[in-house]
């Protein structure tokens, strides 16, 4: 059973097994960019890399060689999903899952090896980019080097027998038990592994909420003693933000998209949304905005499949409110298939739509501060309309810069006036817009315009 508090006695004692001296990175690994930092994270773009479905090849070489190509979309943050060796033994598919390692600290032979690895680092930091790994802390694979040397490392049922996640159907790993401090310090060790030999920049923690805050405390700390790191955890639970995770995912956020696009929920459950944002979480706490990801699109649906004509507004809004916008491989290629996820698939990579929107989107982002949404976001107004049902209009504002956002959230016209006057520039067409008060606005069903002041 994990436990998410320990006496003192025991903290103290994982702390004198897992203290370190700071170490120099791997000679190799020379930096040609700053380290991450918070005013780094204010306009950042992350995409997430599925290596397997990337390419026909399917390897770490061949996704390299578009990492120039995603610096015209705006991407600051690479996050590579597991790279690391897929369990065998009760695996899922043909293939298995990623989220099924057999050993932290070795390469998934199917995308390439460790030089592959360290070349895409190297890249990604040549092209002004910072590199995360997915990292799964909660269970391993069933082939787990630690089962044999150390199944003390896991968790165990009544009859002595080492067991998946309860209330699961994670069948296909085994339950790490956080109450061992011998394997909290291993899974330190592991870590600091790949910022020392590859020179990565952080990592994105899956069901981090699952996994005691504490470890997870203690640890990042350690990781900053090597060098400034970025975390993403999987999780909403403002607790992880406590001395540990610098964003988490915006899921109820993600959840209103659906259900408005879907003609469920309302503008008044986007607002409620944003209030409870502003309750629940502090200032600096960034939350990750996305319509898509790798959960989704398997399970859930494309973004054609659960959003229909909302897709592009609701892509919009996801750069628009205050976090960091997500780019899930594929989708910049409007993609509009699930992709397989334990077996071989392919993106198809041919440009449409959504690559060009999401380079204008990603060049607002980057230079316009009214967008900023890291630790020193600009501020958020809601402004009312005539129609708050179905129109949503808000601006965001930061050191004389100035961005307002009107939609229709809905699937029919919508005629409305605004309690607000002025003029301002159209972001997509660089015309003047000119709003008052006495001048009503018709909005086709999921229109929207992005004004500039």
């Amino acid at each position: 059973m994990k436990k998410a508090l320990f006496i003192v006695s025991l903290i103290l004692l994982a702390s004198c097994k897992t203290e370190t001296k700071e170490v120099k990175l791997n000679e190799n690994n020379q930096d040609s960019i700053a380290p991450i930092s918070n005013e780094a994270l204010e306009n950042a773009i992350i995409y997430e890399a599925n290596i397997r479905q990337y390419s026909p090849e399917g390897t770490f070489e061949k996704f390299t060689e578009d990492i120039p190509k995603l610096k015209e979309l705006g991407v600051k943050i690479i996050w590579v999903m597991p790279i690391y060796p897929i369990s065998t033994t009760k695996s899922k598919g043909s293939l298995g899952s990623y989220y099924a390692i057999s050993d932290y600290t070795k390469v998934n032979p199917e995308f390439g090896n460790i030089d592959d690895v360290k070349n895409l680092v190297k890249t990604a930091h040549d092209n002004g980019m910072y590199v995360i790994l997915d990292w799964v802390a909660n269970h391993t694979g069933w082939d787990h080097v630690w089962l044999k040397s150390h199944p003390e490392y896991y968790t165990k049922n009544e009859k002595g027998e080492i067991t998946h996640t309860v209330g699961t159907d994670w069948t296909d790993v085994a339950d790490l038990n956080y109450d061992n401090l011998e394997m909290r310090a291993e899974m330190l060790k592991d870590m600091k592994y790949w910022l020392e030999e590859a020179n990565v920049d952080g990592f994105r923690c899956d069901v981090a909420g699952m996994v005691p805050l504490d470890f997870w405390q203690h640890t990042i700390a350690e990781l900053k003693k090597i060098k400034p790191v970025f975390m993403l955890a999987e999780g909403w639970e403002p607790n992880l933000f406590e001395n540990a995770f610098d964003m988490g995912y915006g899921w109820d956020t993600h959840h209103r998209m659906n259900a408005i696009a879907q003609g469920k929920e309302t503008v008044k459950n986007w607002d409620d949304r944003m209030s409870q944002i502003n309750t629940l979480y502090k200032k600096d706490n960034i939350l990750m905005n996305f319509i898509t990801n790798h959960d989704e699109n398997s399970w859930s649906g494309t973004v054609k499949e659960r959003m229909g004509d909302a897709s592009e507004v609701m892509l919009a809004l996801s750069y628009l409110t205050p976090g960091m916008p997500l780019i899930y491989s594929g989708q910049e290629y409007d993609m509009n298939k699930r992709l397989r996820f334990f077996e071989k698939d392919t993106i198809l990579k041919i440009k449409g739509k959504v690559w060009p929107l999401m380079v204008k989107l990603g060049e607002l982002k980057i230079k316009n501060k009214a967008l900023n949404g890291g630790k020193n976001a600009a501020s958020y107004l809601k402004i009312p309309s005539s129609d708050n049902k179905n129109i949503l209009i808000f601006s965001r504002e930061k050191e004389g810069n100035k961005v307002t956002f009107l939609a229709n959230l809905s699937n029919k016209e919508v005629t409305f006036k605004v309690e607000k006057e002025g003029e301002s520039t159209d972001f997509f067409t660089n015309e003047k817009f000119m709003i008052s008060k006495e001048k009503a606005m018709t909005f086709k069903p999921w229109e929207y315009k992005i004004l500039i002041d």
